[in-house]
């Protein structure tokens, strides 16, 4: 039996906000944009669906934007706690936590200040550094920066 990893899905509210938020913060390319409809409802578990999907993709990751114009989408943006059963959070490794945070805040996202975890001295970059901050839709993303 072959498997393979493919993609990961994420609902968002505006499509154009998530886009800029991933491409230009983070880094991901976009890829294959298509309309989804109600040939999908049975694998998606929906009536009436109708829905705009876009892919991202960086160093082998995708990620499929889900934009839902039917059914409307549904919760608030809010990060799920780290010890609640299921997807905790996506990590991405950066240079400079500081600058990936500031462009985190500029494109619609939240930086958790409270997080911040540091092995050492800040301005050391040998020093592994780590903050959580979140997507405009609630998604926690660890920025993570690690010597070498």
């Amino acid at each position: 039996m072959t498997t393979a990893f493919s993609h990961l899905g994420i609902c968002v509210a505006d499509l154009e906000a998530s886009m800029r938020f991933y491409t230009e913060v983070l880094g991901f390319e976009p890829g294959a944009s298509f309309p989804v409809g109600h040939e999908f409802g049975p694998l998606m578990e929906l009536d009436g669906v109708a829905l705009q999907s876009q892919f991202l993709s960086r160093d082998g990751v995708a990620i499929e934007l889900l934009f839902f114009s039917s059914p409307e989408t549904l919760g608030e943006p809010v990060r799920r706690p780290v010890n609640q059963l299921g997807l905790t959070h996506l990590c991405i490794r950066v240079d400079d936590v500081d600058a990936v945070a500031l462009a985190v805040a500029r494109h619609g996202g939240t930086v958790l200040e409270h997080t911040r975890t540091t092995m050492g001295d800040r301005t050391d970059p040998a020093a592994p550094d780590f903050v959580y901050c979140t997507d405009p839709n609630g998604v926690r993303i660890e920025l993570m920066r690690l010597p070498g």
